[in-house]
Parts: structure tokens; sequence; C-alpha cells
């Protein structure tokens, strides 16, 4: 198996975050290694559960005190696992709402050789649960609006539990997605439409944080910007 870092930006996970790296370590595979990236929102003993893993060799605690939010936390820990040799990179949340036991399929389809594997909640086998009715009908109406207006044919363009060969990541600038918000995954999604891809299903467990107006509006503004912005985004 190709050395492969899962990046996991966690905040105020103290409640779970043992059980979360417990599963992880517990998966057979011991070239699989785990970086949570923490910043200065996290005020409970996230961070300091995190490093009490880093003996085991196979964690390591990222501390981004640049932070600008969850997607900068995502690019830092690329950086950070690419730095370090990763030849595949995982991203997943680290809230309890991508599950520790479906990281195999990622695992099994990047060794396939397909360049990115993506989660999907709308393909077969795919579910969400735990989520009011209109974090269903943004997440599919967005996918649906998103393959409309760029092209893509995905089952699901909003999810955020995804895995990617490392040359995938280094060609890119990762300095330069447009996206803070939930839209990031779709923008992702889409720079790398024309490389070998595969969706596989993933249960999605919702939990208590909300879907703010300004994410929504966000995501919409930066939509129709993709197109144009796509040739900034890979290096020559």
């Amino acid at each position: 198996m190709k050395k492969t870092i899962i990046v996991m930006p966690v905040a105020n996970e103290e409640a779970t975050m043992g059980q979360v790296i417990d599963k992880i370590l517990s998966l057979p595979y011991d070239n699989l290694f785990l970086y949570p990236v923490v910043d200065l929102y996290s005020k409970d003993r996230t961070e300091e559960i995190i490093r009490s893993y880093e003996p085991t060799g196979r964690v390591r605690c990222v501390f981004y005190k640049e932070s600008k939010g969850v997607i900068s936390c995502y690019l830092e820990g690329y950086r950070q696992a690419l730095a370090d040799g990763a030849e595949c990179v995982l991203e997943m949340d680290g809230g309890g709402s991508h599950q520790p036991e479906e990281i195999p399929q990622f695992i099994e389809k990047l060794e396939e050789g397909y360049d990115c594997v993506w989660g999907s909640r709308f393909t077969y086998g795919g579910q969400m649960s735990h989520q009011p009715l209109y974090r269903k009908i943004l997440s599919s109406g967005g996918t649906i609006l998103a393959n409309i207006v760029l092209g893509t044919r995905l089952k699901d363009m909003t999810s955020g539990f995804e895995g990617f060969q490392a040359d995938v990541l280094r060609r890119m600038n990762l300095d330069k997605f447009l996206s803070t918000g939930h839209m990031y995954q779709t923008e992702m999604r889409y720079y790398c439409r024309k490389l070998n891809t595969v969706e596989v299903p993933i249960h999605y467990i919702g939990g208590d944080s909300s879907l703010k107006l300004r994410s929504v509006t966000e995501a919409l503004s930066i939509l129709f910007k993709l197109k144009k912005h796509e040739a900034v985004i890979w290096k020559d």
C-alpha cells in the first residue's frame, strides 16, 4: 500500500476525538497516517487528545495558527502531507459526519490507479441521516445546479469525503482556490473533472451545525466564476 495520509480539520471535538482516532488506527494498514489540523478556534482538549496519540508514530497534530477557517485547514493539511512524502491523501471530517470504516474503499480505488475518489451520498448505497430536509434539498439541488452550470456529471458535487493521488495535489496551486466555505468541494471536483475519477457510496451523519445564508450566497457567486478561474489552479 502507498503511504496515505488522512487530513482532518478538527475543532472542539474532545468528546469524540479519541474514538475517531482509535477507529482509524484500528484499520489494517501500517502505512496509513492521520494529520488532524487544529486552529485557534478550538478551545477544548481536542489538541491535547491528538498529541497524546503522536507517540504511535502514525498521528501528527498540525496546529495552523494562520487559519482562516476549515478550508484553509484542509489546504494546509495537504501541504504538510505532501511535504512528508504522502503518495495518497484522504480528506474527511473529524466531527463524526464521515465514518472511518468507509476509508478502505477509498484506499482500494486509489490503489487501483484512480486519480481522485469522491465520496457520494447520492450514488447507489450512499445515504444521509440526522439531516433536516432543507439540508438534503440544498445538497442534492446544489449538485444538480453545479452539473448544469459546470458540465460535470457527478451524483454528488458537495461531499467532503474524498481521496487523491498526491501528484494531483502537487500539480495544483493550493493557495489559488476561490472558496472559503463549503463550495470548495464543488470547486475541487470541477477542476478534477478531466482526471480518472470514481464515486464511492458514503453514509453521511449530520450534526448540530447549521448552514449559514452567507455560505449559500458565496457558493452561488463562485459557481459562475470557476470556468474562468480554472487556468490559475493548475501549475504549468
